[in-house]
């Protein structure tokens, strides 16, 4: 069951692992046989494996980031996040579709992106 408790667990646990790139901290956030799709309509990173090792060859350096977010979305299946990621050249407005087990891991995880740094 997602609630808003696990949802805030998992994503201190997300930005944990985006500001450390260990392999482990990566893992433990999915299930074995996650899919992440790193934008929507691709194919999907498939298995805790594919996950870290894709996360790894884009990984952001620890510091070079702030991501703020709050929840639009959390019912007993899915969360809905909106959020900010600033570099320091680039702006980023998130959508992330999250859906947890019930340990708390993703089964599967969305990540919809708009650089807002570009001109229109």
């Amino acid at each position: 069951m997602t609630s808003l408790d696990a949802v805030t667990a998992w994503i201190d646990n997300y930005r944990q692992a985006w500001a450390t790139n260990d392999p482990q901290l990566i893992a433990d956030l999915f299930t074995e046989d996650a899919a992440y799709f790193p934008e929507p309509f691709t194919t999907p990173w498939r298995g805790r494996d594919e996950i870290v090792a894709k996360w790894l060859a884009r990984k952001d350096q620890a510091g070079t980031w702030t991501f703020e977010w709050h929840p639009l979305i959390v019912t007993d299946d899915l969360a809905v996040i909106e959020g900010e990621t600033v570099y320091p050249d680039r702006r980023y407005s998130n959508m992330w579709v999250l859906r947890l087990d019930q340990l708390g891991q993703a089964r599967q995880f969305t990540e919809w992106w708009m650089d807002q740094s570009k001109p229109s």
